[in-house]
């Protein structure tokens, strides 16, 4: 059983999904960031993968990418970061990024490097199922490394089951058809879609993205999910922050505060 299989197994609901960009806002903050992120109460850690052309990432997380990737940032110095948060914490590390950047990096070294580093997931928003199921799924699965696929509003229910049954870490919920960075509350049409997911008994583990700002939003998605993911208003926190430690355990408090 992995780390993530291994949450999910103690912990069914308000499952806290934060994402930040590795290399951001500085080359070397990586680490601090994660390990205040768990001391914070974070379950789960979705490391971005700078990349120059990004396909579901909104204007900040785009930001993010392109100061990283100018700081320096690379594929390689991502798994020594992942080795060395290791040496510390076991919080599940999922990757995220997409299918260029392992076919670049090479499809077996890539997958090698996250089993080697202690990676648990990746998270490939352009990577078709079909294609998964050819050429990545056995060797994923050798490697120990489960993945989540996406399903949006306009998901046909066919391809919702499909997503469900493939995706061994958990199902990422997009909230809205939208890229990243929406900070609007939740509308009624977004409630009924969380509902009709609900309903649909699926069997991986839901995690609501996208949208989820604050405590607010945060809650109605651990509603009817076992939980959420929030990512370009943590790295709105990150871009204004003097200390990072702080910044940080802070902003999960309010997420947290009761």
């Amino acid at each position: 059983m992995n780390r993530i299989e291994q949450l999910f197994s103690r912990k069914k609901e308000n499952i806290l999904n934060i994402y930040t960009t590795a290399g951001y806002p500085k080359l070397h903050d990586t680490v601090e960031i994660v390990l205040a992120l768990e001391q914070a109460g974070t379950d789960i850690i979705e490391l971005g993968m700078p990349y120059s052309d990004p396909m579901a990432d909104g204007e900040t997380i785009q930001y993010s990418s392109a100061k990283a990737l100018a700081n320096g940032m690379h594929l390689d110095l991502l798994f020594e970061q992942v080795k060395e948060i290791r040496l510390k914490s076991e919080i599940p590390i999922v990757l995220m990024g997409y299918l260029n950047q392992m076919i670049q990096y090479g499809q077996s070294r890539f997958l090698s490097a996250c089993s080697d580093s202690g990676v648990d997931a990746l998270i490939i928003p352009d990577l078709p199922m079909d294609i998964y199921e050819e050429d990545y799924q056995e060797k994923m699965k050798s490697h120990g490394i489960g993945i989540s696929f996406l399903v949006t509003p306009q998901t046909s229910e066919e391809r919702l089951y499909k997503a469900d049954t493939l995706s061994s870490a958990f199902l990422y919920v997009v909230s809205q058809s939208s890229i990243t960075g929406n900070n609007k509350n939740i509308k009624n049409d977004q409630l009924q879609y969380f509902e009709r997911l609900a309903r649909l008994n699926l069997s991986a583990p839901r995690l609501v993205g996208f949208g989820i700002h604050d405590r607010s939003t945060y809650e109605t998605a651990c509603n009817f999910a076992n939980g959420a993911i929030i990512g370009s208003e943590f790295i709105r926190q990150l871009r204004s922050s003097e200390d990072l430690t702080a910044t940080i355990l802070s902003f999960i408090a309010t997420l947290k505060s009761s």
